[in-house]
């Protein structure tokens, strides 16, 4: 994501740099690699992912997700890779837990905190 304001931002198209990406945010958190890895997959802006829980997203096929920006419910037929990754990231969480938890985990990380991870990677 290139930055042009923290309400407008342009995809990575790079194959190369998305995998600069991952390995960066792999090494700083696991959640931060997820948080990019489900954002890259799903298509999904970070304000309709952040308030996900593992239960929205573990056992099914397909993602559906009202947006917040356009009200609009979206149907997103998940991909073998992201469904693997979220086997992996779910492992022993609870279905009630935030996929993306404050280090408390009583709520999900901030839209601001989840721009400001991919915008550092960047």
């Amino acid at each position: 994501m290139t930055q042009q304001g923290q309400n407008s931002v342009e995809p990575i198209r790079d194959p190369e740099k998305i995998r600069e990406m991952k390995e960066y945010l792999l090494h700083r958190s696991y959640r931060d690699y997820f948080l990019f890895t489900f954002g890259i997959n799903s298509g999904l802006r970070i304000s309709d992912i952040l308030p996900l829980r593992v239960m929205d997203v573990k056992y099914t096929e397909h993602l559906r997700v009202k947006e917040k920006k356009t009200s609009n419910v979206r149907k997103i037929k998940m991909t073998a890779a992201l469904k693997q990754e979220i086997e992996k990231y779910t492992r022993g969480m609870a279905d009630s837990d935030y996929l993306f938890p404050l280090r408390k985990g009583i709520r999900p990380i901030s839209r601001e905190t989840g721009w400001r991870i991919i915008n550092e990677a960047a």
